[in-house]
């Protein structure tokens, strides 16, 4: 396993996140334990979850697993925007709702601080500043050691950069999006901000719900039952058939498995190794239900991707640009032809 610094903090981090929602839904507590210390044995010193995640219970499995580690040795992340509870003020981003959370987070994880809080998404009834504030706050008592976001855009990620550094508070050090080889509208603002503001990238959805594993093909009518493309197309989620059965999705899988063949790799391990060597990705989040899961994402380590290789994947995943996208490009490539 090889480290990576979580953006500008110093932080040094396993470029495999192992993402911890699985834990007491999909997994059991015994089999997460299992997990998460082969991934320790693999070097992995990274672990994402939620103060939601099966109720608070990832985050009380983690904390039970923490307590016989070394605490400094762990990189833990969990973040706030929605709640556990039902009431009308038990989720958002309000000074109100972020500190209940927080305390029930440290509770839950057993620990006296949190390595990174990151603000699960948009809260658009809460003013900015007043969130921003209240997560400075908490970096400033040791509550919290660094900040992050996740499903943001692109101009509400820029502006709570600029106000944090107007206001000399704690600033956003990493972005996690969903980012993968059917995702790469990530691409068009959000790795640009990162890139520029020097943040950590930390891709969610690797392999889109299970899509880049190979296990789907263009000749199925629908997707296997108890799969996760099934439960998102009776859920309505983004990885769902109706949203992804098309010919870009084929063309892409179908490149992935090819090349997978060439390589001798599964194409989960293609398209993990493609992600990583993405310019700007610090750590895909890896979720995984079985040590077999994680045996496998593993197999994605300690080698890289062929030039041709990485450039076919590029190629066949690149979506049509929409506007102004198309035209920032042609602004681009003319100024280059100039120079």
């Amino acid at each position: 396993m090889n480290y990576r610094y979580l953006g500008r903090t110093g932080v040094a981090v396993s470029e495999l996140c192992l993402g911890a929602m699985t834990f007491g839904r999909e997994t059991s507590e015994e089999d997460s334990l299992r997990v998460l210390d082969a991934f320790e044995d693999a070097g992995g010193n990274f672990v994402d979850t939620a103060n939601v995640y099966a109720g608070g219970e990832s985050e009380r499995i983690l904390g039970r697993w923490l307590r016989s580690r070394r605490r400094e040795d762990v990189v833990v992340a969990t973040k706030v925007r929605w709640g556990t509870g039902s009431g009308p003020n038990d989720a958002g981003l309000s000074r109100g709702h972020v500190l209940r959370e927080v305390e029930a987070s440290l509770t839950r994880l057993g620990t006296e601080y949190v390595d990174l809080y990151q603000v699960h998404g948009w809260d658009p009834a809460t003013p900015l500043e007043d969130t921003l504030g209240t997560l400075d706050g908490l970096v400033r008592d040791g509550l919290v050691r660094a900040i992050g976001v996740s499903n943001f855009s692109g101009w509400q990620l820029q502006k709570a950069l600029d106000l944090s550094r107007a206001g000399g508070l704690a600033s956003f050090v990493s972005l996690q999006p969903q980012y993968n080889l059917l995702t790469r509208s990530t691409e068009w603002e959000l790795m640009e901000v990162c890139r520029a503001e020097g943040l950590a990238v930390l891709p969610w959805s690797p392999l889109k719900g299970g899509w880049l594993t190979g296990k789907y093909t263009r000749d199925m009518a629908a997707p296997p039952e108890g799969t996760r493309v099934d439960a998102a197309e009776r859920n309505g989620w983004s990885e769902s058939w109706t949203n992804l059965n098309d010919d870009r999705t084929w063309r892409v899988v179908e490149t992935l498995v090819d090349v997978a063949r060439e390589l001798d790799r599964t194409p989960a391990q293609v398209a993990l190794r493609w992600l990583m060597e993405r310019e700007g990705v610090t750590a895909p989040i890896v979720g995984v239900r079985t040590l077999d899961h994680l045996s496998g994402h593993l197999g994605a380590l300690g080698w890289r991707l062929p030039p041709e290789a990485a450039e076919r994947l590029t190629r066949v995943s690149e979506p049509p640009l929409p506007y102004p996208y198309d035209f920032v490009r042609m602004g681009v490539e003319s100024r280059r032809l100039e120079e």
